[in-house]
């Protein structure tokens, strides 16, 4: 599977740390040099680089420092391109917060169930492909709401460069394993997502983020009922987005 293998995600932290850790700069394979390079716009070889596990529960996953500058680093990898989870009650208070309309909030939490209801207690569940064809027109409605830039601004460090509890930002956004990897700035992840914000979807999103239950739980399966109380985060075309984005750069430097 691209940009993915059998670990854990803690363990994949490990392995990025272990390949960086106490290495000089001109000792990294071409790779790991190019992704260094990108970070700290690095030119001394001789640099010796510092890295190491995050214990907080911060959207950094690991650290990393050459001469004392140290930069925080999100990993992520597989391919369900989920990126941020929060309670249902939560993610509420924000688009309140951000005044986005009663009108736009009840309509999203009758998406949310797709059940009748806004709170969940409704009897037919439907999926989503079901709640769509009955109202697509509601959820435009929410979209036009969603992808405005001020939201957007706040969605994008909410769900990947910051988080909810923490007031540190990522610097970088590295999607894969050792082996097989590719990276973006926290810049050009803010850059990239706004770009997105006029392009249409049939599902409510945030730019290239899809907001959706974690699960709609059709099958009523008490293991899985309390998730239909989480709102999800995903970056479908993750792997797509940071593929364009490294590419544009590579072009901007070939035309320097």
């Amino acid at each position: 599977m691209v940009f993915n293998k059998d670990i854990s995600g803690i363990q994949n932290e490990i392995e990025f740390v272990e390949k960086l850790n106490n290495k000089k700069v001109g000792e990294l394979d071409p790779l790991f040099y190019c992704l260094i390079e990108d970070l700290y716009k690095e030119k001394d070889v001789n640099n010796i680089i510092k890295c190491w596990q995050n214990d907080e529960p911060q959207k950094s996953d690991i650290f990393i420092s050459i001469n004392n500058n140290i930069k925080g680093i999100s990993i992520k990898k597989g391919v369900k391109n989920s990126i941020h989870v929060e309670r249902i009650s939560d993610f509420i208070h924000f688009l309140i917060e951000n005044s986005i309309s009663r009108e736009v909030v009840i309509s999203y939490l009758k998406y949310h169930y797709a059940d009748g209801t806004t709170n969940g207690k409704g009897e037919v569940r439907l999926s989503v492909e079901e709640y769509k064809k009955e109202h697509q027109d509601e959820i435009d409605m929410i979209n036009k709401s969603f992808n405005q830039v001020d939201i957007i601004n706040k969605i994008i460090d909410r769900f990947i460069l910051q988080g909810r509890h923490s007031t540190e930002k990522i610097d970088m956004l590295i999607y894969g394993v050792v082996n097989d990897f590719i990276w973006i700035t926290a810049e050009d992840v803010r850059k990239l997502i706004l770009s997105k914000i006029d392009v249409y979807s049939t599902a409510v999103h945030f730019g290239s983020l899809t907001v959706q239950p974690m699960n709609r739980c059709l099958n009523r399966n008490p293991l899985y009922e309390s998730k239909r109380f989480c709102v999800q985060i995903k970056w479908y075309n993750i792997s797509d987005d940071i593929i364009e984005n490294m590419n544009d750069k590579i072009m901007e430097k070939c035309l320097d």
